[in-house]
């Protein structure tokens, strides 16, 4: 809430303080792409000047809210060359790009605080839709930032992606309230909290509150609803992820804010959990709940809250923070049955009260998971191997796919290289369902050492190369009896062998 830490992890289990860049206005969401970062402005006492001293009037122009733009060519010296003043500011923010305009980054910000007045920033309204159409409340902002020039920044849009498409009213989601006895009290859909892009499917998911929609983002500058979905157990839409193929997406609940202790054993199970639906013809289909199974004390605040996949080929694995309930590790590869399979708790920061700290996010980045911890700093950890996560899996995930950069609202779908580990994680799959046996396991095993002799050596074989593509034969023709996940491993690992072969 004070500005931004940047941190060298070229060694990442000693990483070093870079820069601290002290910027007052909130929560302060970044998001890095080429030599600029991007952050979320929102509270009041937000300056153009970074300065600590806030802003008493109610109306000034010294006064800033939005997306603050800084150049980081030099991380040890980052420098603001850009800021965009929106209505309501920027709780958090995200970033698209346009394959057709590579000139221009695209930035929907979200705005979850107060409008200001129209007399500090022309064209804000505060009334009701319904009293003037014009409300800067139920609405994104778009912001288009020109990449030579990012101090011409401006607003480009303000969609209205809850109205109703029927009637045209722009507060067309969600009103707020309960759903009848037993449910829960879920806010207003007026705003979005996270919106998570996946420009290679086209779509964003986003957590608004009240509701969770997806938009079709084809044309970034104006993105359009193509379905929405509610939950009696919801009390706050928060964050969104999808799945690597993009055919499932992860919504979390923050209920109680993040403040409160919301994982004991009395909470409902089915509140302040993640829903995971299926897309099907861009519609959401729901699935099932997630919540961390370990039963939390009353001195410790939990709830769902930020994470990523882990990149695992043939599963979807998520790794997620639960402020004090700590970091949770689930498979939801079948998204009827998610499943914890490796986890990681502090414990209270205190026994005796309640102290706000806990894990803020947990992302995975090149092989290792980073926590921010709000009480007790900034966290390294390592997965290891088990009965439900094989080295193999583990080393497949850690191969670099999407360039080196990581943002949690701009997924990037990720590729996995022709690697003899990517086959065997596959194959550990396989045996762990019991589908293939033992015999084909250590023919396979064997082929696959001796191609990456092979590419230790940058020598080519061909016998090598004839046995997986023997082999890749063999599992495409097996698969075509199979159904469900288990052919599409078999599929994955028969493209995974050829692949492989043809660097040989």
């Amino acid at each position: 809430y004070h500005g931004f830490n940047a941190y060298d992890i070229s060694l990442p289990r000693e990483p070093k303080l870079l820069s601290s860049v002290v910027c007052p206005g909130g929560q302060g969401d970044v998001s890095v792409i080429g030599n600029l970062l991007i952050m979320s402005v929102e509270q009041t006492r937000g300056r153009l000047d970074c300065g600590l001293q806030g802003v008493a009037e109610p109306e000034s122009e010294e006064r800033f809210r939005g997306i603050r733009i800084f150049d980081i060519s030099d991380f040890r010296m980052p420098i603001q060359v850009g800021a965009v003043q929106t209505c309501r500011g920027s709780h958090t923010h995200t970033v698209v790009t346009d394959p057709d305009d590579a000139g221009n980054l695209y930035i929907y910000g979200s705005g979850t605080s107060s409008v200001r007045p129209g007399e500090e920033l022309d064209g804000c309204y505060d009334e009701s839709p319904f009293e003037n159409p014009e409300s800067a409340l139920f609405r994104i902002d778009v912001i288009q930032i020109p990449v030579n020039d990012p101090a011409s920044a401006r607003v480009v849009n303000r969609p209205t992606v809850f109205s109703d498409p029927a009637s045209g009213v722009i507060a067309g989601l969600w009103e707020g309230g309960d759903h009848g006895p037993g449910t829960q009290t879920t806010r207003e859909t007026n705003q979005c909290h996270d919106i998570t892009a996946y420009p290679e499917v086209g779509l964003a998911a986003g957590a608004c509150s009240g509701n969770g929609i997806l938009l079709d983002i084809s044309d970034p500058v104006n993105p359009t609803r193509v379905a929405e979905v509610i939950d009696p157990g919801f009390a706050y839409w928060h964050s969104a992820t999808f799945s690597n193929d993009g055919r499932k997406v992860v919504f979390t609940d923050e209920w109680g804010g993040g403040s409160r202790p919301r994982c004991r054993a009395s909470d409902p199970i089915t509140w302040g959990a993640d829903a995971i639906y299926d897309i099907v013809d861009n519609e959401m289909q729901f699935r099932s709940y997630f919540k961390m199974p370990a039963p939390q004390t009353d001195q410790e605040n939990c709830v769902a809250h930020n994470g990523s996949l882990i990149p695992v080929p043939g599963r979807d694995i998520m790794v997620q923070a639960w402020y004090q309930g700590g970091i949770s590790v689930f498979d939801f590869s079948d998204s009827s049955n998610p499943q914890e399979i490796a986890f990681f708790d502090r414990g209270p920061v205190d026994a005796e009260e309640l102290i706000l700290g806990g894990y803020w996010s947990a992302y995975w980045f090149e092989g290792l998971i980073y926590g921010t911890e709000i009480a007790r700093g900034f966290d390294v950890l390592e997965l290891m191997p088990s009965d439900y996560l094989s080295e193999n899996e583990i080393a497949a995930a850690s191969l670099r796919s999407a360039g080196g950069t990581f943002n949690a609202q701009r997924q990037q779908q990720h590729i996995w290289p022709a690697e003899p580990v990517v086959a065997l994680a596959y194959l550990d799959q396989l045996q762990r369902s019991e589908v293939v046996s033992p015999d084909r396991a250590t023919d396979l095993s064997s082929a696959l050492s001796d191609a990456q002799d092979r590419l230790n050596e940058a020598v080519s074989d061909e016998r090598v190369a004839g046995k997986l593509r023997s082999l890749a034969v063999a599992f495409d023709t097996e698969a075509e009896s199979l159904r469900g996940r288990t052919r599409d491993r078999f599929e994955m690992l028969s493209d995974s062998l050829e692949a492989i072969a043809d660097r040989l």
